[in-house]
C-alpha cells in the first residue's frame, strides 16, 4: 500500500484539492473525519475524554464540542491530554481504514491531515502534496470565508505553521492562488505521479 500526505494551511483550499483527487479516483482517508468519528458515543475515545474532562458530554452522549474547545483553548495542558486521548485513537482507526482498503485490492491512498508536518508524519509517508497560497491570499481568503477582520485573520495565521514552511517538506507544491481551472491540472499531475510510484 503506497500512502501519501495532503495538506495544507487554514484557507488554502486543501478541501478543494482533496475533492479533486477524489474525482480522479483517490481513495482519500480525511483525519478530520476519523477524528470525529474516534469520539461518537459508545466509543473508548469519547468514554476517556468524559473521564478527563468531565462536564464534556451531553445529555445526549455526544461530545459537547463548543464546551470541549472553551476548557482546552487557553491551557495548552490541557489540550495536550486530550491530544494523548485522540491521536493514538485516530491512528488506529487510520491503520483499520487502510487495511480495509488493501483488502479492497487498492494500492494507492492519500491521508489528508491539516497538521501532517507539525506531528512528524509527513516522515512516513511516500511523499507530500501542500496546497500552497500566497500568504495574501490565504488572508484575504480567510477574511472573506469567516467574516474577520485584518487582526483576526492574522491571529489565526499566526497560530498556524506558515505554508511557505510547510512547502519545504513536499514533495509537491499545488499552488490554489489561481482559479480551480487553474490548480485541476496540477492535482491530475501530482495523483500521476502517485500513482507513478509502486
Amino acid at each position: 500500500m503506497h500512502v501519501f500526505g495532503l495538506t495544507g494551511g487554514i484557507a488554502s483550499g486543501k478541501s478543494t484539492v482533496s475533492r479533486m483527487l477524489r474525482e480522479l479516483g483517490a481513495r482519500v482517508l480525511d483525519a478530520d473525519v476519523l477524528a470525529r468519528e474516534v469520539v461518537e458515543p459508545g466509543t473508548p475515545g469519547l468514554q476517556r475524554i468524559d473521564e478527563r474532562f468531565p462536564g464534556v458530554v451531553g445529555p445526549d452522549g455526544r461530545l459537547d464540542r463548543v464546551k470541549l474547545g472553551a476548557h482546552i483553548f487557553a491551557d495548552p495542558a490541557e489540550r495536550a491530554a486530550l491530544n494523548a486521548i485522540v491521536h493514538p485513537e485516530v491512528r488506529a482507526l487510520f491503520l483499520q481504514k487502510l487495511q480495509a482498503l488493501e483488502a479492497e485490492g487498492v494500492t494507492h491512498a492519500v491521508y489528508d491531515v491539516p497538521l501532517l508536518i507539525e506531528t512528524g508524519l509527513h516522515q512516513v509517508m511516500e511523499g507530500v502534496a501542500v496546497v500552497w497560497v500566497p500568504r495574501e491570499v490565504q488572508k484575504a481568503r480567510l477574511m472573506a470565508r469567516d467574516g474577520l477582520d485584518a487582526a483576526q485573520a492574522e491571529a489565526r495565521l499566526q497560530a498556524q505553521m506558515a505554508l511557505d514552511d510547510k512547502r519545504a517538506h513536499a514533495t509537491w507544491v499545488i499552488d490554489n492562488s489561481g482559479a480551480p481551472e487553474a490548480t485541476r491540472p496540477q492535482v491530475e499531475a501530482v495523483w500521476r505521479a502517485m500513482l507513478a510510484q509502486g
